[in-house]
C-alpha cells in the first residue's frame, strides 16, 4: 500500500502494484536460487542509467580534449608543443585523433548498445502505461492519495455523472466511465505524451551517435586496413602521387582542405593524417576565377567570397557559382565551404640588408611565396650560405596600435633587472595592450624562414611600412624559433628619409673596430677639451669609450647589447653597481652618438643635428642594436615590389551522417520538450449514492512531479467541480 503522501500513479494502480510485486518476487526467487545468470546481469548493467551516464561523462571528457587540442596536426607540431616524452605518451592513447581512437569508438558503441537496451526494456512498458486507464483502483486507495477531496451533492448520481464527465473533458482530459458495484468511477488522463519524451531523448542519442559514426573516418581506416591505403609523407606534385596514397571519389565520407590559387583548378582534397596526408579524388574539378574580399572602414575584412567554376565531365555539366563564408556550395552530396584564404604564390622583389659584418651591404632578392631562394656565401657581407623559404605574404594587416609609451624602468630595481626589463619591453608582441584597441591597417607583411646549412631554421615576419610606437615611426620585424612561440619583435626606428639606412649604417659602424676607435677619440675630445692638465684623463675617457662600444658590440662574443652590459656591471662590487651603471650609460650614449656621426662622415653625409628628434632616434636605435643580438638573422628584408596572387582555402566534405544527426537533434528537442513541458496527470472521481439519496464524490489527482503549478491546478479543479456539481 502507498503512503498518503504518495502522488505516483503507479501507487494508485493495483495492476501496477501487482506487476511490481511480481517483478520483485521473480527477482528475489532468482537470487535465492544462487544469483542471476551472467547474461541477465550483463544486460541489466548495460541498460542501467548509471552505466549510460558514466559513458556520457567519458565522451564529454574526450570531446573536451578533442576541442582544446588540435586534431590531426603534423606530428612535428605535437613534438614541439609537448616534448618527445609526452608526445609519445599522448600518441599511445590517441589524443591527436580522439574521434577515431579505438577507445572513443568503443565508448560510443557501448553507449549505443546501452541506450538501445534502455529503450527496448522500457519503451513497451511506457507505451502500455500510456494506453492504460488505471481503472483497477479501490475507493480506499483513493483516500490514501495526497491530493484528494471529498464532498456531498444533493442531486442523484445519474444526473451529476454526465455533468462531471463534460466538465472533465472540457479541461482537456480523456475520460472513461467504469461501473464499480453500483458506483461510478470516472477515470481521466492528460499529458500521457510525456512518456514520448523519454523515448525520443534516448532514441536521439542513438541516432546522433550513429550519424556521427557515419561521418567519422572509419571508412578511411577500413580502406587502410583492407585495401592497403597509407598516408603519403613525401613532397612533390599531387598528380604524381601513387594510387596507394589516394582515395577514389566513391569514398562515402571525408573532410579535408583544398587550396586553389586564382586561375587554377583542383579535383583533389588533402586529408590530414597523423603520419602524413591522403589524397581524396573528387568527381569534379573546382576552378577559382577570382577571390574577393571586402573591408570595414577600420581596414578589417568583413567578407570573403570565391567565384568558382565547377566542371563535371561525367555528367557533362559546367556552371559558375560563388562560395561565401557560411554559404557553401553543395553539389553531388559534397559541400564546399569557404574556409580561409592564403597567398597563391605572389611574386616578390626585395632588398636584403646585411645584419652581420663591419660593412653596410645590401643586395636584391626575388622569390615566390611557397618557394625558396638560396643565398650564396658573401652576399650578406660575412654571412654563410643559407636559404630563404617564403611562407606567407599579406598585402594588408589590421593591428591594434594602442599607445605603447609606458617604457620607464623602476629606479629601485637592480641594475640587471633594469637592463633585462628594458629588453623585455622592446621584445614580445607588437601590440601588447589588449584593453585599449586602436585598429589600423599597417600595410603589407612578409613571413619567411631562414634555414642554414645544418637545416636549422628560424621564422621571421616583417611589416613593410613603419608604425608609430613610442612617438616614433619604427619598422617591426618578428622572430620566433618554434611555430608554437609568439613572435618577438625587433623595432628599427625610421630615419629622416623614412627608411632604415641610418640604422643599418650605425649597425655596421658598431661592428667596425676602426670606426669605434674614431668615435671614442671624437667623444673624448668633445667631452674633455685639449689642455696640458687633461691629456691623461682624456686618454682614460677614450679607453672607457672604446671599451663600452666593444662590450655593447659583443667584441667577438656571441651576444652583445644590454645583456653584455648587464654581465659587465654585475662583476662590480654590489655597492658600486649603481654608480658604475650611471657612468657606463653616459659614456655609451655619448660614444654611440659620435659613432653615428663618424659613420655619416665616412659616407659623405653631414653630421646630424643634435636635437630632441635625433636624440629620440638614437635612443630607439640603441635598443634595436641590443635586440639585434637576439634576432639571429644574417639579413633584414624590405619589400620593393610585388605581384599578388590570391588563393582560396576550401573545406570540402562529404557527410552522409549529417541528415541523420539533424534528425537526431530534432528528436532530442522534442524529447526534452515533452519531458519538461508536458506534465502527465491522472484523475479519478468516485461517485456513489449516499444515505440521503444524493451523491458522494471522491476526487483524487496524481502527477509524476509535484510542483507549485500542480498545487494550483488541483485547487482550481476541486473548486470548479464542486461549484458546478
Amino acid at each position: 500500500m502507498n503512503s498518503p503522501d504518495s502522488a505516483q500513479p503507479v501507487a494508485a494502480s493495483s495492476e501496477s502494484v501487482a506487476i511490481e510485486i511480481e517483478s520483485r518476487t521473480d527477482s528475489g526467487g532468482i537470487r535465492l536460487q544462487g544469483g542471476r545468470p551472467s547474461v541477465a546481469l550483463a544486460i541489466e548493467l548495460l541498460s542501467s542509467m548509471r552505466f549510460a551516464i558514466s559513458l556520457l561523462s567519458l565522451i564529454a571528457i574526450a570531446i573536451t580534449i578533442g576541442t582544446v587540442l588540435k586534431q590531426n596536426e603534423p606530428m612535428g607540431n605535437y613534438v614541439n608543443q609537448f616534448g618527445p616524452f609526452w608526445y609519445e605518451v599522448f600518441a599511445k592513447i590517441g589524443l591527436y585523433s580522439v574521434y577515431s581512437a579505438w577507445w572513443f569508438l568503443l565508448i560510443a558503441a557501448f553507449l549505443v548498445v546501452s541506450t538501445s537496451l534502455c529503450i527496448i526494456r522500457n519503451a513497451p512498458k511506457m507505451l502500455k502505461d500510456m494506453r492504460s486507464w488505471r481503472e483497477n483502483v479501490r475507493e480506499k486507495s483513493l483516500r490514501n492519495f495526497g491530493h484528494k477531496h471529498e464532498w456531498q451533492i444533493s442531486a442523484p448520481l445519474a444526473s451529476v455523472l454526465p455533468n462531471f464527465q463534460q466538465q472533465i473533458v472540457a479541461l482537456g482530459y480523456q475520460v472513461k466511465v467504469v461501473e464499480k458495484e453500483g458506483d461510478r468511477l470516472i477515470v481521466a488522463k492528460r499529458g500521457a505524451a510525456n512518456k514520448f519524451g523519454y523515448i525520443f531523448a534516448h532514441g536521439a542519442i542513438v541516432i546522433i551517435i550513429i550519424g556521427a559514426l557515419l561521418d567519422s573516418d572509419l571508412p578511411i581506416r577500413f580502406q587502410e586496413w583492407r585495401l592497403g591505403k597509407e598516408p603519403y609523407m613525401g613532397a612533390g606534385l599531387i598528380s604524381e602521387i601513387a594510387p596507394k596514397h589516394r582515395l577514389d571519389d566513391s569514398n562515402p565520407t571525408f573532410r579535408g582542405n583544398s587550396m586553389i590559387p586564382e586561375g587554377q583548378s583542383s579535383n583533389t582534397v588533402i586529408l590530414q593524417q597523423q603520419k602524413g596526408v591522403l589524397i581524396q579524388d573528387l568527381p569534379f574539378s573546382i576552378t577559382l576565377k577570382k577571390f574577393n574580399i571586402d573591408f570595414y572602414s577600420t581596414g578589417m575584412p568583413k567578407l570573403f567570397a570565391s567565384d568558382v567554376v565547377i566542371n563535371d565531365p561525367a555528367n557533362h555539366k559546367q556552371f559558375a557559382a560563388t562560395i561565401k563564408v557560411n554559404e557553401p556550395l553543395i553539389y553531388r552530396g559534397i559541400a564546399i565551404y569557404q574556409s580561409s584564404f592564403e597567398d597563391g604564390g605572389s611574386k616578390l622583389k626585395l632588398t636584403a640588408h646585411a645584419m652581420v659584418g663591419p660593412n653596410e651591404v645590401k643586395f636584391p632578392v626575388a622569390g615566390d611565396v611557397g618557394g625558396s631562394t638560396p643565398i650564396g656565401t658573401g652576399a650578406a657581407g660575412t654571412a654563410p650560405e643559407f636559404t630563404i623559404e617564403w611562407t606567407g605574404f599579406r598585402p594588408f594587416n589590421v593591428e591594434n596600435m594602442s599607445s605603447q609609451d609606458a617604457r620607464a624602468v623602476d629606479s629601485h630595481q637592480s641594475m640587471q633587472e633594469k637592463l633585462l626589463n628594458g629588453l623585455d619591453k622592446r621584445t614580445g608582441s607588437a601590440a601588447k595592450n589588449a584593453n585599449n584597441k586602436d585598429l589600423k591597417n599597417i600595410g603589407p607583411n612578409l613571413q619567411y624562414k631562414i634555414r642554414d646549412k645544418t637545416g636549422q631554421a628560424r621564422e621571421y615576419q616583417n611589416y613593410m611600412q613603419p608604425v608609430q610606437l613610442e612617438g616614433m615611426p619604427v619598422y617591426l620585424s618578428g622572430m620566433r624559433e618554434s611555430p608554437n612561440d609568439p613572435f618577438a619583435y625587433l623595432r628599427i626606428p625610421a630615419d629622416d628619409a623614412g627608411g632604415v639606412k641610418e640604422w643599418m649604417l650605425l649597425r655596421a659602424a658598431l661592428q667596425n673596430p676602426e670606426l669605434r676607435q674614431a668615435a671614442a677619440t671624437r667623444y673624448a675630445a668633445r667631452a674633455m677639451p685639449s689642455n696640458s692638465d687633461s691629456d691623461k684623463l682624456r686618454g682614460q675617457l677614450q679607453e672607457s669609450s672604446l671599451k663600452s662600444l666593444a662590450i655593447f658590440a659583443g667584441d667577438g662574443k656571441r651576444n652583445g647589447g644590454y645583456q653584455a652590459v648587464s654581465d659587465f656591471i654585475t662583476r662590480l662590487p654590489e655597492s658600486e653597481r649603481q654608480k658604475g651603471f650611471d657612468i657606463f650609460s653616459k659614456i655609451l650614449n655619448g660614444s654611440l652618438w659620435d659613432l653615428w656621426q663618424v659613420a655619416r662622415l665616412k659616407q659623405g653625409l653631414p653630421e646630424a643635428v643634435a636635437d630632441d628628434k635625433h636624440g629620440h632616434f638614437l635612443q630607439l636605435a640603441t635598443a634595436a642594436l641590443s635586440d639585434s643580438a637576439l634576432y639571429g638573422a644574417p639579413i633584414y628584408l624590405q619589400l620593393d615590389d610585388f605581384t599578388e596572387v590570391k588563393a582560396s582555402v576550401f573545406q570540402v566534405s562529404r557527410a552522409p551522417g549529417k541528415t541523420v544527426v539533424y534528425i537526431g537533434c530534432l528528436f532530442l528537442v522534442l524529447g526534452v520538450f515533452a519531458m519538461f513541458y508536458i506534465r502527465e496527470r491522472r484523475l479519478w472521481l468516485w461517485l456513489k449514492t449516499n444515505e440521503e439519496g444524493g451523491t458522494q464524490a471522491l476526487l483524487a489527482l496524481s502527477t509524476q512531479r509535484k510542483t507549485l503549478d500542480f498545487e494550483h491546478e488541483f485547487a482550481r479543479l476541486k473548486a470548479q467541480l464542486q461549484q458546478k456539481a
